[in-house]
């Protein structure tokens, strides 16, 4: 809270001690909050002003107070995080303190400006808005397979992506989308004529990544045992098959639309590329349609340092019934020197926690990212403050754990045993990371 300086005492002094709202209580609120407790957006009030916020002022109070508000799962000795949500704790204490108080307003000359957001846009105008191409209609009960609709960007030239945000159409049935970006097919290779000689074929270059044997496969249920027979769904009438992806761009998840990259750096958006939404729809009761669509802002040009993502995972997972905490492990090896931006931890409503740690080639190891209470409600991407350099040689090692007994209060079915699924009743045990690879070094001059 404010606290007045030394002296004085008695009742007045009491007083200008108490948080109010206006003076102590709007400014963390507008900082921390109203990015999606507002008209809208995913937060079930507003808290813009005195009126919305008083009118919840005891569920404040509960969620400030056992930290599921704002969302923050990190551990905080990983980091420090560009993105980091959570409060201080002089913040903590000043909206407790506030909520303690009966939650006074003050006085209303001492609230500061209240954020402005673009209209529809919490990123500003977006420079392109790519929707798909339908109004793809919903069942009113049932479980919805993954759906696949290709938008063409129809850019002639290269882009380089500055920020992006995903809109949902309809956002209760919307549970999480990831947009690809497909390039261009190349071109086949001319096929020689009889006699002559087909140019020879190019050797495939060095994986910037090797995985470890029989530990990571690619997400998606590429090995590991083989998807039960009865796990398997055949296509309905109605599906819009996977048509083949390309690197991602983005994704909607539960608290998390939006990424804006940090000046000097960008994605490559490549000319002609096609962008596939990756849809997972859940029903709400009755028949319904969505168009989502994305936002896009665009650097002026070519950065100095360009992103890229990649995925670390284990499609082959296999947990047992009842298991309350399975263990999952994914590895992989860094062949060029990198940078590592951001991760993103992707499980199910069994996962509980995860815990990343680098192995560097001298043997020294840290820890990357710790998140001891998973929410499959509130997925973040963790962006680091500072990235961290990986040099060639460092070894990646991601573990997550997973409750499937009766104690987890989320878990569909804890007599059944889980595989690798799109649906949030099977699980997954994915990782999205956000690189930039070091420039290869200059040919040696033979002088040491």
């Amino acid at each position: 809270g404010v606290l007045p300086g030394g002296g004085g005492g008695g009742a007045a002094a009491a007083q200008s001690s108490t948080p109010t709202f206006s003076k102590d209580v709007a400014p963390i609120f507008y900082a921390r909050c109203t990015s999606c407790h507002r008209s809208g957006e995913i937060g079930p009030m507003s808290l813009l002003t005195f009126r919305d916020a008083r009118a919840w002022l005891r569920a404040i109070g509960t969620r400030v107070s056992n930290g599921s508000m704002p969302p923050w799962h990190a551990d905080p000795s990983s980091g420090p995080f560009l993105n980091d949500l959570s409060l201080s704790a002089r913040e903590k204490d000043t909206i407790l303190q506030w909520v303690k108080a009966g939650g006074p307003e003050g006085d209303p000359k001492d609230l500061p400006t209240p954020p402005t957001y673009a209209e529809g846009w919490s990123i500003g105008k977006p420079d392109a808005v790519l929707s798909m191409q339908e109004d793809y209609p919903l069942p009113a009960e049932g479980v919805i397979p993954y759906q696949y609709f290709e938008v063409a960007t129809n850019f002639t030239e290269d882009k380089w992506l500055q920020a992006y945000e995903i809109r949902p159409g309809n956002r209760p049935t919307v549970h999480h989308v990831i947009v690809y970006a497909r390039p261009p097919a190349r071109p086949q290779p001319y096929a020689s004529a009889a006699g002559t000689q087909a140019p020879p074929p190019r050797p495939r270059p060095e994986p910037i990544f090797t995985f470890a044997p029989n530990m990571e496969v690619p997400a998606g249920q590429t090995g590991g045992p083989a998807l039960p027979e009865h796990l398997r769904k055949p296509l309905g009438p109605n599906d819009r098959p996977n048509p083949g992806l390309g690197p991602s761009v983005g994704g909607f998840v539960p608290g998390n639309a939006t990424r804006v990259y940090r000046p000097g750096t960008a994605i490559r958006l490549a000319a002609g590329s096609t962008l596939v939404f990756q849809m997972h729809y859940t029903t709400i009761g009755k028949p319904t349609t969505d168009r989502t669509k994305i936002g896009l802002i665009f650097a002026d040009g070519p950065p100095k340092t360009t992103l890229i993502g990649t995925v670390l995972a284990n499609g082959g997972l296999h947990i047992k019934a009842g298991d309350a905490n399975a263990r999952v492990d994914a590895e992989m090896t860094i062949n060029r020197d990198m940078t590592l931006w951001s991760v993103l931890p992707h499980t199910h409503v069994r996962g509980k926690r995860w815990l990343y740690e680098a192995t560097f080639p001298d043997g020294r190891k840290q820890t990357l990212l710790s998140v001891p209470n998973y929410d499959f409600e509130w997925q973040h991407e963790y962006v680091y403050t500072d990235p961290v350099k990986l040099p060639k040689g460092t070894v990646i090692h991601a573990t997550a754990w997973y409750d499937n007994s009766t104690a987890n209060k989320s878990n569909p079915d804890a007599t059944k045993d889980v595989w690798w699924g799109d649906q949030t009743f099977e699980e997954m045990m994915f990782t999205g990371l956000t690189l930039s690879l070091e420039p290869s070094p200059a040919p040696a001059t033979g002088q040491q």
